[in-house]
């Protein structure tokens, strides 16, 4: 299974844009704009959980997500960005913890959209997973880095699933995904052989086929999370460790 050529949209319609595009385009360039907004699209929620843990209200935060996206996207925000800064998770934890600091000093919060058309975001859908998530005494930084993560990695998956559907091997790819997300209920080799009339050996080789799919897939999306490809390595390292700690 070949990777996505990088310039082109993905056949399963996860868009390709790279932050390091965004960082080398010019403030006013209207594809920057819009390639910053498909990345304030993916990665809204892990903004909305930091402000709602900030103890602000469903409300509050909806306002002060959308007020910092209209501002990065409609106020050439990207003009004069160092491209070193890297990540940009590093970069949005930093916007936003600056507009928080601005929405306590006016004792308001920042109107939604900013006179801009706003990204369409399912907020009642941020509130049903931060429902869903387990009591906590974490430090709303440390839940931001892990919901972005768990964001990234989540969206690796739907593409994933979207590529084997297309795929004459679906039925095996779901026999075999349990195993790829390290569930306890993951069918062995053996039985999955029995079930589709494979050999086990067969069965062993497309897991191992699959796994380097997904490694390089997560590659591919932590790729356009940072400015220079010298940081994916770095990244990927970083993003496990989060996760595992």
């Amino acid at each position: 299974m070949r990777a996505p050529d990088p310039g082109r949209p993905s056949a399963a319609g996860f868009p390709t844009t790279h932050w390091s595009r965004v960082l080398a385009a010019s403030g006013d360039d209207p594809g920057s704009r819009e390639a910053l907004a498909a990345l304030c699209r993916d990665y809204w929620y892990p903004l909305y959980g930091f402000v709602r843990h900030k103890g602000h209200s469903p409300e509050d935060a909806q306002d002060l997500v959308q007020g910092l996206f209209a501002e990065l996207i409609g106020r050439r925000a990207l003009r004069g960005l160092d491209p070193a800064r890297g990540r940009f998770r590093s970069f949005l934890m930093a916007c936003c913890s600056r507009s928080i600091a601005k929405h306590h000093a006016r004792e308001r919060a920042l109107k939604r959209g900013g006179g801009l058309a706003p990204i369409a975001i399912d907020w009642a859908q941020g509130e049903s997973r931060l429902a869903a998530e387990p009591a906590h005494d974490e430090t709303p930084e440390r839940l931001f880095e892990r919901r972005w993560a768990a964001t990234l990695l989540e969206r690796v998956l739907q593409r994933v699933d979207a590529e084997m559907a297309r795929s004459d091997r679906k039925a095996l790819y779901e026999r075999l995904r349990p195993g790829l997300l390290g569930q306890e209920d993951a069918p062995p080799y053996r039985q999955v052989a029995e079930e589709l009339g494979l050999t086990e050996g067969a069965v062993k080789a497309a897991a191992h086929r699959l796994r380097a799919v997904y490694r390089r897939r997560v590659r591919e999306e932590v790729a356009r999370t940072v400015a220079d490809q010298a940081e994916v390595d770095a990244e990927c390292e970083a993003l496990l460790g989060i996760l595992a700690s």
